[in-house]
């Protein structure tokens, strides 16, 4: 059995408390800061693609794809893509097609794969019938405002500008884990995202929006190139960066609807997450343990053996993560709203949990399908 001496012990306590602070009191200081952005509107508005993936009804997806196609935006077109021909799904895109019929729409059914990532597969697919010289995809579960297209457009047509991305609030449909799920989003990826971008990061590209010049696209190869990942969105930030271009973070703020109905499925979703994380950054996803400020301080003020002049850490640990919880409900941050106060210390205590689960293994479930995440970030299908 090892013995670490009082000293440091006492010592790694310290430093792991104040370490939480310090992440927490810069949450804090980037959610303002982004409040304070201002939108960079285009000069001129060319026409753009927007490619809207599906797979499956979730709630809500009426409203989700139906604020795409109400664009205040002179010319763009929308492709809609499945890969079964019986995705209900499909029939939402049918009803929208009627619904605008000044719209330039196309519906694409494709089941083709190109690798293990069957969303990338399918905007590979899609891209076949795409028009436009600009091309914006975002997930299904995404909605947005009518401003959209022409907030992105801006950043989009900046020289050196390889993908626009945008930040994403969450609206939990029902249910603890609903809640918990969208609070994970809220108050804990969203602020550690800013507070990574205010640090010079720039590698966040979400498929929340990815938006790309065509020839762009072309350059690295399609969206087949990323098929084989899971993180397809980061590695598509990823590689136009290794063309010379920047990963700009748009100041708009997209929309999107958690749906956990049990625990099962709620527990699937963010252990896929992290294990992802984990593969594609080891190191980052050691360090981000410190975003879990309550108990990583409580653990901490544990390491010192309570000492008086440590417990205060925990409490004004406490103190900055409400003040997170009202930055982020801040209509010029975030505008989130739908989960009680107290969420906060649950959640956080449910990250840590899960944070330490996602070393144990690379196996996630996606889609309905087990699958591994090699060390090189690709995916192959788990061997019932």
């Amino acid at each position: 059995m090892i013995v670490v001496p009082d000293g440091i012990q006492f010592f790694a306590g310290v430093l792991i408390g104040i370490m939480a602070l310090l992440y927490v009191m810069g949450a804090v200081y980037a959610m303002r800061r982004w409040g304070r952005r201002r939108m960079q509107l285009a000069s001129n508005l060319p026409p753009v693609t927007v490619l809207k993936p599906l797979h499956g009804i979730e709630h809500g997806l009426y409203e989700n794809l139906r604020s795409f196609c109400d664009q205040d935006y002179p010319e763009f077109q929308i492709i809609f893509g499945a890969q079964n021909p019986d995705d209900p799904a499909l029939n939402v895109a049918r009803r929208l097609e009627k619904e605008f019929p000044d719209r330039q729409f196309d519906i694409v059914v494709d089941p083709r794969l190109h690798g293990g990532n069957h969303k990338a597969s399918n905007l590979a697919n899609m891209m076949g019938r795409a028009r436009h010289g600009y091309v914006i995809a975002a997930d299904a579960d995404i909605r947005v405002g009518r401003d959209y297209l022409s907030c992105l457009m801006g950043p989009l047509q900046e020289p050196g500008t390889g993908v626009v991305t945008c930040l994403y609030r969450a609206r939990p449909w029902a249910g603890l884990w609903s809640v918990l799920g969208a609070e994970s989003i809220n108050n804990g990826f969203a602020p550690s995202v800013l507070v990574a971008h205010f640090l010079g990061s720039r590698s966040y590209c979400s498929g929340a929006t990815m938006g790309l010049r065509r020839a762009t696209l072309e350059a690295i190869g399609g969206f087949s190139t990323v098929s084989q990942h899971l993180a397809d969105d980061y590695l598509l930030g990823a590689l136009a960066r290794r063309q010379g271009l920047r990963t700009v973070l748009s100041p708009y703020v997209v929309e999107t609807t958690v749906d956990e109905p049990s625990i099962r499925s709620f527990l699937s979703h963010e252990l896929r997450w992290l294990r992802t994380i984990r593969t594609l950054e080891p190191w980052g996803y050691l360090f981000s343990g410190i975003t879990y400020a309550l108990p990583v301080s409580l653990l901490g003020a544990a390491l010192a053996r309570s000492r008086p002049a440590v417990l205060i850490l925990p409490f004004v640990v406490l103190l900055f993560r409400v003040m997170l919880y009202f930055e982020t409900r801040r209509k010029k941050t975030m505008g989130v709203c739908g989960s009680p106060l107290w969420v906060i210390p649950v959640r956080d205590f449910v990250s840590f949990g899960l944070w330490i689960a996602g070393f144990a293994s690379r196996r996630v479930r996606w889609q309905g399908r087990n699958l591994s995440v090699r060390p090189d970030g690709h995916i192959e299908a788990n061997k019932e």
